[in-house]
């Protein structure tokens, strides 16, 4: 499995939601910040992005926005500052009927617990992505899928929902990097690294270990490792390892015993007690959280 998939399922053990949100005249929402990871898909009409600190982005049908991080973002008919937009109301409702000048469909993974990978968190947020239909021609199908499932009711949206979510996350990042040139990772030899731990992230990881696979002395690996990821390498392979047991938390039944040592560690106890540390909650009770998605209903009052 590729880092970029594997790092968008790791924001799985979140709330999956999405709704379509459709506008007319002169409209604004700002959406505040939150934990999690998410995207805005123009699907008719135009509008522009407004976030604090940069200018104002023209959005066309086809434009997706990617808040990997979270970060405070607006959406607006016309340019203008992000704190004179009003707050998105949250909740579930249907898009507002009639006519309307602008559509978008939203999606987010919202982390009740935890945090969002260290890989989004070095990436620009928000990103912008125009869709490539030559190159590209995937994401467009998948976003016409999305659409379709959360426009409606229908069989299967629990289990759908999170796979389409996964998909245009991936295939929008891939298009992203693609058109800037930037590769999952600067460094080559770290690349290599973060495949290995993602594909195995119990295996009995050591500094040394990782450096032979990078083909470098342990330093010149940690400093390289740490400048191209933002944490050290066995900072990484912890939080990889827990990212990994909360999504078999939240997707499998298997003992927590049986996790512990999938994911890498000797007991449940040792487990147990890293999660916490990392999450807030003990495994069991993460186990048990509710998913309560919200997303914005579109209105701004």
């Amino acid at each position: 499995m590729d880092v970029l998939s594997e790092v968008v399922r790791s924001v799985r053990i979140g709330s999956a939601g999405a709704r379509v949100i459709r506008q007319s005249g002169a409209w604004g929402l700002r959406f505040p910040a939150f934990a999690g990871s998410g995207f805005h898909i123009v699907t008719h009409g135009t509008c522009w992005l407004i976030t604090e600190h940069a200018d104002p982005v023209a959005l066309s049908p086809g434009d997706v926005v990617l808040t990997l991080t979270g970060a405070a973002h607006g959406l607006a008919a016309t340019p203008s500052a992000l704190a004179d937009l009003p707050p998105v109301v949250m909740g579930p409702f249907p898009p507002a009927p009639g006519p309307y000048d602008v559509e978008f469909v939203c999606g987010a993974y919202r982390l009740a617990h935890g945090r969002v990978p260290q890989y989004f968190r070095a990436l620009p947020d928000p990103i912008t992505v125009t869709p490539d239909h030559d190159g590209h021609p995937g994401l467009p199908a998948l976003i016409d899928l999305l659409r379709a499932d959360v426009s409606g009711p229908g069989l299967g949206a629990g289990a759908t929902l999170p796979a389409l979510l996964d998909l245009v996350l991936v295939h929008a990042l891939r298009q992203w990097h693609h058109a800037t040139g930037r590769p999952e990772t600067d460094d080559p030899a770290v690349a290599i690294v973060l495949r290995e731990i993602h594909d195995d992230p119990g295996r009995p990881w050591t500094v040394g270990r990782l450096s032979e696979i990078a083909g470098l002395t342990r330093a010149a690996f940690t400093k390289r490792f740490t400048r191209a990821v933002g944490q050290p390498p066995m900072g990484y392979v912890i939080s990889s390892r827990l990212q990994r047991g909360a999504q078999l938390l939240r997707q499998t039944d298997a003992p927590l015993a049986a996790i512990a040592r999938q994911v890498g560690y000797s007991t449940e106890f040792a487990f147990s007690s890293a999660f916490r540390r990392e999450y807030g909650v003990p495994p069991s009770r993460f186990r048990r959280l509710p998913f309560s998605p919200e997303l914005g209903d579109g209105t701004s009052g």
